[in-house]
């Protein structure tokens, strides 16, 4: 097990992005600017914290203007489970210095 998923049931500490997170995050692009009804020429995944919980729930933020940032709760199922990851979660009109917390 990586050191990635930190305590079950508790989050890890906040951890720069990975090119793994980026890719999350863009898996659950679409289902993102669905629920906003917006599109986001920028997504760029900045820092993440991660929670496992019979699969790892990821708190991912994301920015996606200058100064505008979102904050993506995203769960990835365990692998044989073979689900997609889903969007569980999002919070919009968020700035860079913003922390990341559990929602």
């Amino acid at each position: 097990m990586s050191d990635i998923g930190g305590m079950l049931g508790g989050t890890s500490a906040t951890q720069p992005a990975t090119p793994e997170i980026q890719a999350i995050a863009d898996q659950v692009k679409c289902q993102l600017e669905q629920k906003t009804k917006k599109k986001y020429p920028i997504f760029k995944a900045v820092e993440f914290k991660s929670q496992m919980v019979g699969g790892t729930n990821y708190f991912i933020k994301v920015q996606v203007g200058d100064n505008d940032f979102i904050h993506i709760r995203v769960f990835e199922s365990l692998p044989q489970e073979n689900r997609p990851v889903a969007l569980h979660d999002y919070q919009t009109g968020k700035s860079r210095c913003d922390e990341l917390d559990y929602f």
